[in-house]
């Protein structure tokens, strides 16, 4: 697989802390296409100052920020990635080289430290991930870390605007009968000043509860 022209959608929301250290971890030839979400703190300035591609987002969602960065992007191939610093963005040439093989390489993670995946969070991918598992998808994670060729994910026409998004990606493309490869990649903690929008609070993680639920009904 040919990686020279990777796009990297990285949806962000209040994330300007963490941003130098993410758009720093970036391979060579990888362009960076922030998808701000209406934040607060400066974090789609502070992209543009450090050299990415700032697209906006007004509606609020997670799927809605990925989509958007999705249609923005020109590449072949794109990855996505979480703007919070806790991925190494470092690793992302292993997902691209493994579309060699796959229709869609996604990331396991696998944390670098007690305490840096909340246990209701782990336990509640864990329990998707049997699920998935059960429905023909052979991944253990809900992919945070994910590379695929651009017009064969818009094809699939994933609807979901919220925290359901990466669930019901990994529904439809199990379903399309596409090869998925997964690859663990390091999880560390979040940069300072950044908060999780699903486990960082318990109105985040009912959203995201409800968001799966409403996806995994359909």
């Amino acid at each position: 697989m040919n990686d020279d022209q990777v796009d990297v959608v990285l949806p962000c929301l209040d994330e300007a802390g963490a941003l130098p250290q993410v758009l720093a971890a970036l391979p060579e030839r990888y362009r960076a296409i922030v998808v701000d979400n209406g934040s607060r703190d400066g974090s789609a300035e502070v992209a543009a100052a450090l050299g990415a591609k700032v697209v906006h987002e007004p509606r609020r969602g997670y799927g809605a920020a990925v989509h958007t960065g999705l249609e923005a992007a020109t590449a072949d191939v794109v990855c996505f990635a979480d703007a919070d610093g806790s991925l190494d963005l470092a690793e992302l040439p292993i997902l691209v080289g493994g579309l060699a093989g796959a229709d869609l390489a996604v990331g396991r993670r696998v944390p670098t430290g007690p305490g840096v995946w909340p246990w209701h969070a782990r336990a509640g991918n864990m329990l998707v991930s049997a699920l998935l598992r059960r429905q023909g998808s052979p991944v253990h994670d809900i992919a945070p870390l994910r590379a695929v060729r651009r017009q064969a994910l818009l094809d699939l026409g994933v609807a979901d605007r919220a925290f359901g998004y990466p669930l019901e990606l990994l529904i439809k493309a199990g379903r399309a009968g596409w090869r998925i490869a997964e690859f663990d990649v390091r999880y560390g903690e979040r940069a300072k000043g950044t908060k999780s929008k699903v486990s960082g609070s318990l109105r985040g993680t009912l959203r995201a509860a409800r968001d799966f639920g409403r996806v995994l009904s359909r």
